[in-house]
């Protein structure tokens, strides 16, 4: 989203650096938090390389609710309530902040950004359905087969325990799942 919202901004403007002020472009050591629990979200994040997990506490345990890699937005601030969720990289990672309201001008400057908007919050929710329904009527087994046919990488760049937390088990599950695969 972040190479769209770029290109729009060139077709737009004859000077590119009249918005280039607007974007912050900062560098993150691994467990780096960029938003915890209870923060009101305040900016929009693009994710130039690395990766970020959004994850909650749940009585003590940190359970992982989804994980961002490069090309993919992180925002939070279609309301004004505190954060459900801590933002923080896994990986050394490369973020560009926008403000949310640099973000919500940008919009209405130009109009051809809320339908790019549109579609991303249409492809969040539809991605959000299947998670949701997939905690409901698939196995533990089922849940990491997709997430490897979906993204194959995500085995060399999460670590076990986070992956379990996001499939909701487990790490011995996890392995006993991977152990399957590999015999099998």
């Amino acid at each position: 989203m972040l190479d769209k919202l770029m290109r729009k901004l060139k077709e737009k403007e004859s000077d590119p650096d009249n918005y280039s002020g607007l974007f912050r472009e900062i560098i993150l050591p691994p467990k780096s938090i960029l938003v915890k629990e209870g923060d009101i979200i305040k900016s929009i994040y693009f994710v130039k390389k690395g990766c970020l997990r959004l994850w909650f506490n749940s009585q003590g345990n940190d359970i992982t609710y989804q994980f961002f890699f490069e090309n993919q937005v992180v925002s939070g601030f279609l309301d004004e309530d505190k954060s459900m969720f801590t933002l923080e990289s896994i990986e050394p990672s490369v973020i560009v902040i926008l403000k949310k309201n640099d973000f919500e001008n940008l919009l209405n400057e130009i109009p051809e950004l809320k339908d790019e908007f549109l579609e991303f919050v249409i492809q969040r929710l539809a991605f959000y359905s299947r998670l949701f329904l997939s905690r409901i009527k698939d196995s533990p087994a089922k849940r990491y087969q997709q997430l490897l046919k979906d993204n194959p990488e995500i085995l060399q760049r999460v670590p076990q325990h986070y992956l379990a937390t996001f499939l909701g088990i487990t790490p011995v599950s996890l392995s006993r799942i991977r152990n399957r695969k590999i015999q099998g």
